[in-house]
């Protein structure tokens, strides 16, 4: 009798986290990483899009700069291939942890988490 109670309370806890993933799909891109659309960046990073396609100006010297993707996080590339940009963090003191990164082949990568995991963004 108990044994049936556990059985049917772990049937229940299985059902919500089945039903949980069926309402948030990961969406998976060509590279394996997790994907975003641009619409649903927030504004800082859409705004920041809009700047590299502009060409600039950007407002952090570092804006432009080689990504060495040391984290070997994102497709493997020769040095010099992915470029980063800063996206503001309201009320941080510094650039804080959130960037663009951009491939030579057009790719577009965003993270949150000063490089710890990378989205490609959808556009």
């Amino acid at each position: 009798m108990v044994l049936r109670f556990v059985l049917r309370a772990l049937a229940g806890v299985l059902a919500v986290l089945l039903a949980g993933c069926a309402q948030a799909p990961t969406t998976v891109g060509a590279d394996g990483l997790p994907t975003v659309r641009a619409a649903d960046l927030p504004a800082e990073a859409r705004e920041t899009l809009e700047l590299i396609d502009r060409g600039g100006p950007f407002p952090y010297d570092r804006d432009g700069t080689v990504f060495g993707n040391f984290e070997r996080l994102l497709p493997r590339r020769e040095r010099g291939y992915y470029r980063e940009y800063t996206v503001e963090t309201p009320g941080s003191p510094d650039r804080g942890a959130r960037r663009i990164v951009t491939g030579r082949g057009g790719e577009v990568y965003y993270t949150d988490d000063h490089y710890e995991s990378f989205r490609a963004v959808l556009r």
